[in-house]
């Protein structure tokens, strides 16, 4: 039997390769086929859990709440010491300094990634700010962010905090943060589905050790992490509800 492994959208492109290797990685370690399906965007990923076609994913906390609660899944690991955050930033050369100081009508750029976007709205109501008096661009990735901040197509990019730190210096001297968020309990989580449930422990064990040796080492630097976490389920349960009650 085969496995598919699929990884939120909103992962930087420098780490394509790196998914990769871990599910080489992982197929390895479990001795089970797993197959690593990457999606171009939120909506396409969402339809093939709901037609239950994903066993392992690594998920973005605002899909959580669907995956446990709706599709069984139990969580696993997150990367240690990562929080998801997000920056709102400028062109350099913009002379705004603060949210606060952001006029109404202003031009939004920002990928389809949910929690991030939730996070830098909330941010930008500093500024009086919401969805009814700014343009939003969607853009699919954060490097058309970086584009249309440099090129003036955009007034103000919303950013995953760690995809706006993995930018080149070069790339981030043309940029300033206005603002970076610090809730420090919202992260991404490796989650399994229920045909996987029973090995949960034994993957979960898996994962933590990897660390522990030079090739597992290699395999986490791919993906610019250090180490997993382990996630409890009370963990789990506390980010959904702390989600809800952000969307609210």
């Amino acid at each position: 039997m085969s496995y598919t492994f699929t990884v939120s959208p909103d992962f930087s492109p420098n780490y394509l390769a790196g998914w990769y290797i871990f599910n080489t990685w992982l197929q390895i370690q479990t001795g089970e086929a797993i197959h690593l399906e990457l999606y171009d965007d939120f909506q396409a990923q969402r339809t093939a859990i709901q037609a239950n076609q994903i066993d392992l994913i690594y998920a973005n906390p605002f899909d959580a709440a669907m995956l446990v609660r709706e599709k069984g899944f139990l969580p696993l690991v997150k990367a240690e010491g990562i929080s998801d955050e997000a920056i709102i930033a400028v062109n350099a050369n913009n002379p705004v300094e603060d949210v606060a100081q952001l006029p109404t009508g202003i031009r939004v750029a920002v990928t389809e990634d949910p929690d991030v976007h939730m996070i830098g709205m909330i941010m930008l109501e500093v500024g009086d700010l919401d969805a009814s008096n700014i343009q939003t661009c969607f853009c699919n990735n954060h490097i058309l962010i970086v584009k249309n901040l440099i090129q003036d197509k955009a007034d103000v990019g919303i950013f995953l905090a760690k995809a706006f730190d993995d930018l080149s210096n070069l790339t981030k001297k043309q940029l300033k943060i206005l603002v970076r968020s610090q809730i420090s309990v919202i992260h991404h989580s490796l989650m399994i589905g229920p045909k996987l449930a029973e090995r949960q422990t034994e993957i979960q064990a898996l994962l933590l050790s990897m660390n522990n040796d030079d090739k597992g080492k290699n395999v986490l630097n791919s993906l610019g992490f250090n180490a997993w976490a382990k996630v409890e389920d009370e963990e789990m349960e506390f980010m959904i509800d702390l989600m809800d009650t952000l969307i609210i």
